[in-house]
């Protein structure tokens, strides 16, 4: 979490000293970087995190197949620099992706490394590398854009970033690579991880479509209002659900034998996340305007109604997230992957549908397919842990109705008075804060939400 809202700050300086067009710029290539390290991947954390027993056998034949992939997508990438930037007409991104792309191969150092950690849990640890890898990236960043850097600003910030994380997963990790490589050990991985790589993959295309679109047939100054609209709408999607979701995999599998407890663990994590998710992501669209203007100054506003229907999306992202949590961790990618492609067939044919309606009716379908996601997720896994779609949202709505109600009141109040009065930005943003977190905390005690009991039952379990 603090990793995040560093992130977070850094990127609000960045904003305020760098255009909308520069973030454009960066944002172009966020499709090619996701696939890159998708594919070196393969979907072998997954596996190693998977199996009960991990050898060096295991480990070393996965940390030199993933350094050769870096090797061979990099090589593609760097090769494929000049049609990327004539696909987007900014012969700029040329040297722009030949550096920023080193990136991947770093990130092939210290693979084993973050996954060990993660399958013993040892997320302090994990934190202690995360925090200075963000902040001396970040300060970089800051300067090279003072002293106007520009683009290149983002990209060796991009760059310091991975490689101080490197220095310090090998730091902090007893394990060393040894000369090994076995083939019967990769095919066993492979076999698990190859369906989930498939299943990213066409995750991070999809997810980043949009990015795609909107950057080919737009100016970059548009895509930077997009791309900035939908990472600071991610901000509560980061600290919660990206936090959570590292422990909840590993927590799984070691009660995956145990249909009872793993749904009765999977329910108080999912409304546990939802319960401070859906109120967050309401107000931010609430408050967005005054928040906007406030942080990031009024040369970003035009992100504004982007950001509201994108915080939106957000809110089902980590029930459906952790609905396919349940697949990887009962052994069904293949029904993993099935699932990846239907869903996105239909995108692929809805984008198609509302691309004449423009930005607005790509967000708007995004809106819609992230409701839609849900449902398809949750009708499969629930079979597996006796969960069923109807059960989960029985669950979940009292949850999204009270916290659309208040962000609906808050939201004529701001409007209707605190704006018509000619209040400053931060008293909106307080005023509007105190009211709606106050009411919904309230309405959910006096409902006897079972998120409540069970943060309640947390605070008291503390040592």
């Amino acid at each position: 979490m603090s990793s995040k809202f560093i992130s977070f700050f850094i990127t609000i300086v960045l904003a305020r000293l760098l255009s909308p067009a520069e973030f454009g710029l960066i944002a172009m290539l966020s499709v090619f970087i996701a696939v890159g390290n998708s594919l070196l991947d393969s979907g072998l954390s997954s596996s190693l995190i998977r199996t009960p027993v991990v050898t060096q056998k295991d480990c070393s034949t996965v940390f030199y197949f993933n350094l050769a992939g870096s090797l061979v997508i990099y090589t593609i990438l760097f090769f494929s620099a000049p049609l990327i930037a004539l696909f987007y007409h900014q012969p700029v991104l040329i040297n722009v992706i030949r550096i920023y792309g080193i990136a991947l191969i770093i990130n092939a150092f210290f693979g084993i490394q973050q996954t060990l950690l993660v399958k013993e849990m040892k997320f302090k640890v994990m934190t202690m590398i995360q925090l200075p890898s963000v902040i001396c990236g970040g300060i970089l960043g800051i300067v090279l854009a003072q002293r106007g850097y520009g683009v290149w600003s983002l990209v060796w910030m991009n760059l310091l970033n991975p490689l101080i994380s490197t220095v310090l997963h090998w730091w902090y990790s007893a394990w060393r690579p040894v000369i090994l490589f076995n083939l019967h050990s990769l095919k066993k991985h492979f076999d698990y991880g190859y369906k989930l790589t498939l299943s990213g993959l066409i995750d991070n295309v999809y997810q980043n479509i949009y990015t795609i679109l909107i950057g080919k047939f737009y100016a970059p100054a548009q895509l930077g209002f997009y791309s900035r609209a939908e990472s600071i709408s991610q901000l509560p999607v980061g600290i919660l659900s990206s936090a959570i979701n590292k422990v909840t995999f590993p927590m799984f599998v070691k009660i995956a034998d145990d249909k009872e407890q793993l749904v009765n663990v999977y329910k108080k994590v999912m409304l546990q996340v939802l319960f401070w998710m859906a109120p967050s992501m309401v107000f931010l669209s609430v408050i967005a305007e005054p928040l906007f203007r406030l942080v990031l100054t009024d040369k970003w506003l035009p992100a504004v109604p982007y950001f509201r229907i994108l915080c939106i999306c957000g809110i089902m992202y980590p029930v459906h997230a952790y609905n396919l949590n349940i697949l990887k961790v009962k052994g069904q990618t293949n029904l993993f992957l099935k699932l990846e492609i239907v869903k996105k067939i239909l995108c692929i044919v809805g984008i198609y549908g509302v691309f004449p309606f423009g930005i607005y009716g790509l967000l708007y379908f995004q809106l819609f397919f992230s409701f839609f996601s849900f449902y398809i997720n949750s009708i499969y896994s629930g079979r597996f842990i006796d969960y069923p779609f109807l059960k989960q949202i029985e669950d979940i709505l009292p949850i999204l109705l009270i916290s659309c109600a208040l962000g609906l009141g808050c939201y004529l109040l701001d409007k209707n008075v605190f704006y018509a009065f000619g209040l400053n930005d931060l008293f909106r943003i307080i005023a509007t804060a105190v009211l709606f977190f106050s009411c919904y905390f309230g309405f959910g005690f006096l409902v006897k939400l079972s998120a409540v009991a069970d943060f309640r039952y947390i605070l008291q379990a503390r040592p």
